[in-house]
């Protein structure tokens, strides 16, 4: 159950990607650099949390702050690249019981819309596919910072986070205490300007 979670927080970390590009700037998320992190976390049992994340994904976005409605974002995460620090679990995670990588390597992130709730905040609306079922979520996301960098490029960088169902992605958790039944998908990216 914590490997569906993983991806569907990886996809989550996608939607901060552009869905209208008329005004707004395109960027691609810096993941070579290591600025970029797709995370989650779920309760192990109600006694604790387990923690992860996916080292391999990529992605793009659009963001203006003059035309913040303009914004959105895409990802494609490897979920055969979870690393949770325990590699037994993280076998057993991308095994058929839960994310199944076999079967569905990748999830992916097409957001579809963007709200803005302030001048560097918004809501994130996009498709989220992992472990073969596709489902709308709402990510609220906030602008770290932008500006210039030391090697002549532009930057921007973004967080946010949202809550993911683990059965509305087909995996199976009714074996298991409620408070495992969900998980939280926090995603943290910087973007270089084309």
């Amino acid at each position: 159950m914590i490997k569906k979670t993983a991806i569907a927080t990886a996809l989550s970390a996608a939607a901060l990607v552009g869905v209208s590009q008329a005004q707004a700037a395109d960027y691609v998320i810096d993941t070579d650099g290591q600025h970029a992190f797709i995370q989650f976390k779920i309760s192990h049992l109600g006694y604790s949390y387990i923690l992860g994340n996916f080292e391999e994904f990529s992605g793009s976005f659009s963001y203006d702050p003059e035309h913040l409605e303009a914004s959105g974002a895409e990802l494609e995460v490897q979920i055969a690249s979870l690393n949770s620090n325990h590699a037994e679990r993280d076998k057993h995670i991308l095994s058929d019981d839960f994310l199944d990588v076999g079967e569905y390597p990748t999830a992916t992130f097409n957001s579809t819309g963007f709200e803005p709730t302030g001048d560097d905040t918004g809501i994130l609306t996009g498709e989220l596919t992992l472990h073969g079922e596709t489902n709308t979520v709402e990510m609220p996301v906030t602008l770290i910072g932008e500006g210039k960098d030391p090697w002549g490029g532009y930057r921007a960088g973004f967080e946010g986070s949202t809550m993911l169902i683990l059965a509305d992605y087909g995996i199976d958790m009714s074996d298991f205490p409620a408070a495992m039944h969900d998980l939280e998908l926090y995603v943290t990216f910087e973007g270089i300007r084309r």
